[in-house]
């Protein structure tokens, strides 16, 4: 049931209730016009007119913001994780360079050790006695402060410039020290050769003796270990007799003597001077193989007095053909290898005769110019004489002598190995004491000792 309508609305209850009180009927109401609203001027006060707003969380903001730093701080922190990480594998890597750098340089410094090792086995300060238990150390010391070793070693200061040493060795007895020992069978009683007529080339019966050379190069922690094996380039000789001559040969009286018998390297000094059958003898001291006639001439030989030849198949050989143009061809090189090998020429003579040694007064080769006089010296190797050499007195040699002009050999002279004169104005003369033992053991290692080294085999250790 629906309200009454003066409930409703006050208003229309008041009305009726006045036109009740005075007697008048029931009318329907008489709508009344409604009042005009006048607009608000643009100025009026509008503060209680609110604009509707939308309904937002207020807690949201905060929350944004929040989830942005914790997304902000594992940036950074994946960020910080990669820098730590570059940084640590910068580091990783510098550390792996210097180590890397230090065992190159390490190894340079090991094959420095093994050129001066090679360098006095040159020199002869290396032993070649052909002892299998030979050793021989260069230490970091300076001359006489080498530490003592035993009877079948030898200790040898560094050569190298004092204040500049390279660590390639010790200053004491050490298994890192410098060491230069022959290549041997395991029970160290055979000495092993290399020979590249032979099959194989390296053997313990014929050839050039192979050197062992340790080097451990250090630098700081860290060491490297070179073994290299080497052996003097063997000489291909060509080598007709003891004395061999491209001009007269006169034996001008007294006891000289020459012997084509092949003798060994150790033959002592003054041996056979007075001829091989004479006192004191050559004959214990010859090889059994490899003889030579005692003189080869391409003209002829003149003997006189109590002078003696000995060779095979003859004592002497006159009016042959071939004698060398130059040294070069006796030991089987050019003439550009053979001047280079020799070295500079000396005039007068240098004080030692040991090594390759060219006598020239013009420094122009093969013209016969100079003229020189020995006594009372000698020496091991080769010597080169371009003019005229006069031999005398205790003269005392082992090698190979090339004279490109006149021999005159007298006194009580001695050569183990061979002699070739080219005689300038056709003669060689020998005399008195004079004495030449033909040894090719005595020419090949007198020449291999100064000749380069070649290397058989390097390995790191």
């Amino acid at each position: 049931m629906n309200p009454p309508t003066a409930a409703l609305n006050p208003r229309i209850g008041r009305s009726i209730a006045r036109r009740q009180a005075s007697g008048a009927g029931l009318r329907p109401p008489v709508p009344r016009p409604r009042p005009r609203v006048k607009s608000r001027a643009p100025d009026a006060d509008s503060s209680r007119v609110k604009p509707r707003l939308p309904r937002t969380d207020p807690g949201g903001a905060a929350h944004e913001r929040g989830v942005a730093l914790v997304i902000a701080l594992i940036v950074l922190l994946v960020l910080s994780l990669i820098a730590a990480a570059l940084m640590l594998s910068l580091n990783v890597e510098t550390d792996i360079s210097a180590h890397d750098e230090r065992r190159l340089r390490a190894l340079s410094i090991a094959d420095a050790g093994v050129a001066e090792a090679i360098s006095r086995i040159r020199s002869g300060e290396v032993p070649d006695t052909l002892n299998p238990n030979m050793t021989t150390q260069i230490f970091l010391v300076a001359s006489g402060s080498v530490p003592v070793l035993g009877s079948d070693s030898t200790g040898l200061a560094t050569a190298q410039p004092a204040g500049r040493w390279l660590m390639y060795s010790t200053a004491g007895r050490s298994t890192q020290a410098l060491t230069v020992t022959y290549k041997t069978d395991p029970t160290r009683t055979k000495i092993y050769r290399y020979d590249r007529t032979q099959d194989p080339p390296v053997q313990t019966t014929s050839g050039s003796p192979i050197f062992v050379v340790t080097a451990t190069g250090k630098v700081g922690s860290d060491t490297r270990t070179v073994v290299s094996e080497v052996f003097r380039n063997p000489i291909q000789l060509a080598i007709p007799g003891a004395l061999t001559a491209d001009a007269e040969v006169h034996y001008i009286g007294g006891n000289a003597a020459i012997c084509g018998y092949n003798h060994i390297f150790n033959t002592p000094t003054g041996a056979g001077s007075d001829g091989r059958f004479g006192s004191p003898s050559c004959i214990p001291y010859e090889v059994g193989s490899d003889d030579k006639v005692g003189c080869w001439s391409s003209d002829s030989v003149y003997s006189s007095g109590v002078s003696t030849e000995a060779g095979v198949p003859v004592p002497d050989l006159n009016y042959q053909t071939g004698y060398p143009a130059g040294p070069w061809e006796i030991i089987g090189m050019t003439q550009s290898e053979f001047m280079t090998w020799i070295g500079p020429p000396h005039d007068p003579e240098p004080a030692s005769l040991d090594g390759p040694v060219y006598l020239d007064n013009d420094a122009v080769p093969q013209n016969g110019s100079g003229s020189w006089g020995l006594s009372s010296t000698g020496g091991e190797g080769f010597l080169y004489v371009d003019g005229d050499l006069s031999l005398s007195s205790t003269f005392a040699y082992k090698g190979l002598i090339f004279i490109n002009g006149d021999l005159s050999f007298s006194g009580h002279g001695w050569v183990l190995g061979a002699v070739f004169a080219k005689g300038a104005s056709h003669l060689v003369k020998l005399g008195g004491g004079g004495t030449i033992l033909y040894s090719k053991d005595a020419v090949t290692q007198a020449l291999t000792k100064y000749q380069k080294l070649s290397t058989l085999s390097w390995r790191e250790q």
